[in-house]
C-alpha cells in the first residue's frame, strides 16, 4: 500500500467535503475523482505486489526442484 495514495485519497475526501459544505459542485466532483483515481492506483500497486510474490514463489519452487 502506498502512503502517497492514502494521502491523495484523504486529500480528495477533504476536497469533496469542502465542496459539499460550500456548495461548490465542481470542487466536490474533483475531490471524488481524486479519491477514485488514488484508490485505483493503490489497488493496482497491491495487485502488482501480489503477482511479484507469486512469481518469486514459483521461482523458489523451481530452484528447489533443480537442486534435487
Amino acid at each position: 500500500m502506498s502512503t502517497e495514495e492514502k494521502l491523495n485519497q484523504a486529500a480528495g475526501s477533504v476536497k469533496e467535503g469542502v465542496g459539499k459544505l460550500i456548495g461548490d459542485k465542481e470542487l466536490e466532483k474533483e475531490g471524488a475523482a481524486e479519491k477514485v483515481v488514488s484508490k485505483v492506483k493503490e489497488v493496482a500497486e497491491d495487485a502488482k505486489d501480489a503477482v511479484e510474490g507469486v512469481v518469486e514463489g514459483v521461482k523458489n519452487m523451481l530452484h528447489k526442484d533443480d537442486a534435487k
